[in-house]
């Protein structure tokens, strides 16, 4: 609650007029969650790449990643930097730019794994009658352009991916963005703290729990693989949830009873997005324990508006009898005092 101004007798409304007002005020927030998805083998089957791209430019996804493999180790590369280069590279011969809008075009035909183009709308509407507000991002090692070109893209509040940088006409040049491991964990902040432009260097900056956009515990992070351990560890460490998945027909466990042995992960669930699935039974409990939490905040909060009149009346009696002050002075003190003391409810001394 900010400082109260102080006020003239004739301004001061009836205390239970202003502190319906500001019970009011706080009943009526409707707090934020955000759900945090990678994209490759997290919301689709297999990496966007092996299903559209490279098939599209001709090329034989073993012998593509073979080769960026080789690129990498041989030159101290990032995998991703290898692999956008390599895109470049092999595409030139056969005389194709890859292109923002081909991108695009190519992303409309990403599969994606049962109930998820219906599990966004499915969230947000158990997450209202919770009276949650949820909003979707992706941090992906992928390719931004291709998930831009995908049928739920326009589901997400941001796409944090890997991205090019693009000729005037469009065309693919150089690597802009890369999104890995460690450097993933950056845009966890962003969406904390509100400051969602990849070059706003604010994201640094030190800011109270209060002031943050979405509070780290109301951030779920889904992913699937190594890439997604820092931002798993660090949603978790901070109070929020993690969730490990895996392809429901492979059935390979490995991974998430790693991540849940090792305390990154708060669930793990099978793949699928349907509305009887596990992973929709997981998160219902995450928005219900959300909603729990944020009934008992709000009540606390309604709760401290007489104790901080309180605090402040207290503070201003003990100035005035501490305080050497004039008459005047004493005088004002005293009013403000008695202003303030006639807003607090029950009997205090």
């Amino acid at each position: 609650m900010k400082a109260l101004e102080i006020a003239t007798p004739n301004q001061v409304e009836p205390k239970d007029v202003l502190h319906k007002t500001m019970e009011n005020s706080i009943r009526s927030k409707k707090p934020r969650m955000a759900i945090c998805y990678d994209f490759d083998k997290t919301l689709s089957p297999n990496d966007m790449q092996t299903f559209t791209l490279i098939p599209s430019l001709g090329m034989k996804s073993d012998e593509f990643w073979e080769e960026t493999k080789d690129l990498a180790i041989h030159n101290l590369m990032d995998n991703n930097l290898a692999w956008m280069y390599q895109l470049i590279v092999r595409s030139k011969p056969l005389r194709k730019s890859i292109s923002k809008s081909y991108f695009h075009e190519v992303g409309k035909d990403i599969p994606l794994y049962n109930g998820v183009e219906s599990w966004f709308s499915r969230i947000n509407e158990y997450a209202e009658k919770k009276g949650i507000q949820v909003e979707h991002y992706i941090i992906s090692s992928g390719l931004k352009e291709l998930i831009e070109g995908s049928s739920i893209a326009k589901e997400f509040s941001r796409i944090y991916a890997s991205s090019y940088y693009y000729s005037p006409d469009g065309v693919a040049e150089w690597p802009a963005q890369a999104v890995n491991y460690t450097n993933k964990t950056q845009f966890i902040f962003r969406i904390a703290k509100g400051i969602f432009e990849e070059y706003d260097e604010r994201v640094n900056d030190s800011m109270q729990e209060k002031d943050l956009y979405i509070p780290y515990e109301k951030i779920v992070y889904i992913g699937d693989s190594a890439t997604d351990i820092p931002c798993m560890r660090l949603v978790k460490s901070k109070g929020g949830f993690s969730i490990g998945v895996y392809d429901p027909d492979k059935d390979e466990r490995d991974k998430v009873y790693q991540l849940y042995n090792d305390h990154r992960i708060s669930y793990y669930a099978p793949a699928d997005y349907s509305d009887q699935s596990k992973l929709f039974s997981y998160m219902k409990q995450i928005i219900d324990s959300i909603a729990a939490k944020e009934i008992m905040k709000t009540e606390q909060e309604v709760l401290n508006i007489p104790v901080e009149m309180y605090a402040i009346y207290r503070d201003l009696k003990k100035m005035s009898d501490e305080t050497l002050l004039s008459e005047k002075q004493r005088d004002d003190f005293s009013s403000i005092g008695g202003l303030i003391r006639g807003l607090i409810e029950g009997k205090i001394e």
